[in-house]
Protein backbone atom coordinates (compact mmCIF):
# COMPACT_ATOMS: atom_id res chain seq x y z
CA UNK A 1 0.00 0.00 0.00
CA UNK A 2 1.16 3.14 -1.26
CA UNK A 3 1.49 5.95 1.59
CA UNK A 4 -0.71 9.27 1.15
CA UNK A 5 1.91 12.19 0.23
CA UNK A 6 1.71 15.65 2.30
CA UNK A 7 3.73 18.58 0.18
CA UNK A 8 4.88 21.14 1.83
CA UNK A 9 5.76 25.08 0.25
CA UNK A 10 9.50 24.57 -0.70
CA UNK A 11 8.94 21.46 -3.02
CA UNK A 12 5.90 23.20 -4.56
CA UNK A 13 8.36 26.43 -5.22
CA UNK A 14 10.74 24.31 -6.62
CA UNK A 15 8.46 22.42 -8.88
CA UNK A 16 7.87 25.64 -11.15
CA UNK A 17 10.77 27.83 -10.41
CA UNK A 18 13.68 26.55 -12.77
CA UNK A 19 16.74 28.60 -10.81
CA UNK A 20 15.54 26.83 -7.68
CA UNK A 21 18.41 24.25 -6.27
CA UNK A 22 15.89 21.22 -6.05
CA UNK A 23 13.57 22.03 -9.02
CA UNK A 24 15.22 18.92 -10.70
CA UNK A 25 14.48 16.83 -8.10
CA UNK A 26 11.18 17.97 -7.76
CA UNK A 27 10.26 17.29 -11.43
CA UNK A 28 11.49 13.68 -10.77
CA UNK A 29 9.27 13.58 -7.66
CA UNK A 30 6.46 14.71 -9.53
CA UNK A 31 7.02 12.62 -12.43
CA UNK A 32 7.09 9.21 -9.61
CA UNK A 33 4.77 9.67 -7.30
CA UNK A 34 1.00 9.49 -8.34
CA UNK A 35 -1.19 12.08 -8.16
CA UNK A 36 -3.58 13.52 -5.47
CA UNK A 37 -0.84 15.03 -3.04
CA UNK A 38 -2.60 16.13 0.17
CA UNK A 39 -1.89 19.78 1.45
CA UNK A 40 -3.51 22.85 2.76
CA UNK A 41 -4.86 26.52 2.01
CA UNK A 42 -1.84 27.66 4.12
CA UNK A 43 1.00 25.67 2.47
CA UNK A 44 -0.68 27.34 -0.57
CA UNK A 45 -0.67 30.92 0.38
CA UNK A 46 2.47 30.64 1.32
CA UNK A 47 3.92 29.15 -2.19
CA UNK A 48 1.94 31.75 -3.98
CA UNK A 49 3.68 34.30 -1.88
CA UNK A 50 7.54 32.33 -2.27
CA UNK A 51 6.37 32.08 -5.89
CA UNK A 52 5.90 35.40 -6.72
CA UNK A 53 9.21 36.73 -4.83
CA UNK A 54 10.86 34.05 -7.20
CA UNK A 55 8.98 36.26 -9.94
CA UNK A 56 7.37 33.29 -10.73
CA UNK A 57 3.07 33.14 -11.75
CA UNK A 58 1.71 32.17 -9.00
CA UNK A 59 -1.39 31.18 -10.77
CA UNK A 60 0.39 27.95 -11.93
CA UNK A 61 -0.54 26.84 -8.71
CA UNK A 62 -3.60 26.53 -8.80
CA UNK A 63 -3.57 24.60 -11.86
CA UNK A 64 -2.12 21.72 -10.02
CA UNK A 65 -5.33 21.70 -7.80
CA UNK A 66 -7.74 22.13 -10.86
CA UNK A 67 -5.87 19.14 -12.39
CA UNK A 68 -6.06 17.09 -8.88
CA UNK A 69 -1.87 16.64 -8.92
CA UNK A 70 -3.01 18.64 -5.58
CA UNK A 71 -5.87 17.85 -3.13
CA UNK A 72 -6.83 20.20 0.03
CA UNK A 73 -8.71 18.75 2.36
CA UNK A 74 -7.56 19.81 5.32
CA UNK A 75 -10.44 22.31 6.87
CA UNK A 76 -8.92 25.36 9.15
CA UNK A 77 -11.75 25.87 11.33
CA UNK A 78 -12.24 22.11 11.91
CA UNK A 79 -8.70 22.09 13.78
CA UNK A 80 -7.91 25.25 15.62
CA UNK A 81 -7.20 23.86 18.99
CA UNK A 82 -5.03 21.36 17.76
CA UNK A 83 -2.97 24.09 15.58
CA UNK A 84 -2.87 26.11 18.94
CA UNK A 85 -1.44 23.67 20.43
CA UNK A 86 1.04 22.75 17.79
CA UNK A 87 2.69 26.32 17.26
CA UNK A 88 2.49 26.35 21.26
CA UNK A 89 4.86 23.24 21.22
CA UNK A 90 7.30 24.72 18.67
CA UNK A 91 7.26 28.17 19.06
CA UNK A 92 11.07 27.91 19.71
CA UNK A 93 11.30 27.00 16.14
CA UNK A 94 9.41 29.06 15.29
CA UNK A 95 6.92 26.69 13.63
CA UNK A 96 4.75 28.36 10.25
CA UNK A 97 1.04 27.86 10.39
CA UNK A 98 1.69 25.66 6.99
CA UNK A 99 4.13 23.43 8.88
CA UNK A 100 1.45 22.97 11.91
CA UNK A 101 -1.13 21.99 9.03
CA UNK A 102 1.02 19.24 7.47
CA UNK A 103 1.84 18.16 10.93
CA UNK A 104 -1.80 17.66 11.72
CA UNK A 105 -2.72 16.49 8.14
CA UNK A 106 0.37 13.29 8.85
CA UNK A 107 -1.92 12.91 12.59
CA UNK A 108 -5.24 12.42 10.31
CA UNK A 109 -3.40 10.61 7.31
CA UNK A 110 -1.07 7.95 9.48
CA UNK A 111 -0.20 6.39 6.04
CA UNK A 112 1.97 9.18 4.99
CA UNK A 113 5.05 10.96 3.94
CA UNK A 114 5.86 14.65 4.05
CA UNK A 115 7.50 15.84 0.39
CA UNK A 116 9.80 18.82 2.05
CA UNK A 117 13.05 20.72 1.80
CA UNK A 118 12.79 21.67 5.29
CA UNK A 119 14.78 19.87 7.76
CA UNK A 120 12.15 21.00 10.91
CA UNK A 121 10.04 18.16 10.07
CA UNK A 122 12.42 15.65 11.65
CA UNK A 123 12.27 17.47 14.77
CA UNK A 124 8.32 17.50 14.32
CA UNK A 125 6.48 14.96 16.02
CA UNK A 126 3.21 13.48 15.13
CA UNK A 127 1.00 12.78 18.37
CA UNK A 128 3.38 14.46 20.38
CA UNK A 129 6.08 11.62 20.02
CA UNK A 130 5.91 10.31 16.83
CA UNK A 131 8.45 11.07 14.23
CA UNK A 132 6.80 11.86 10.87
CA UNK A 133 7.82 10.40 8.09
CA UNK A 134 9.69 12.39 5.50
CA UNK A 135 10.53 12.40 1.52
CA UNK A 136 13.87 14.94 1.11
CA UNK A 137 16.48 14.73 -1.44
CA UNK A 138 19.64 13.67 -0.30
CA UNK A 139 21.87 15.12 2.15
CA UNK A 140 18.90 17.56 3.84
CA UNK A 141 17.87 15.43 6.69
Amino acid sequence: MSSTILVDAGPLVAYFDRDADQHQWMREQAARLPPGWLTSEAVLGETAHLLRRAGVAPEQLLALVAGELLRVPFHLEEEVETLRRLLRRYRDRPMSLADATLVRLSELYENCQVLTLDSDFTIYRRFDRRPIPVLMPPGKT
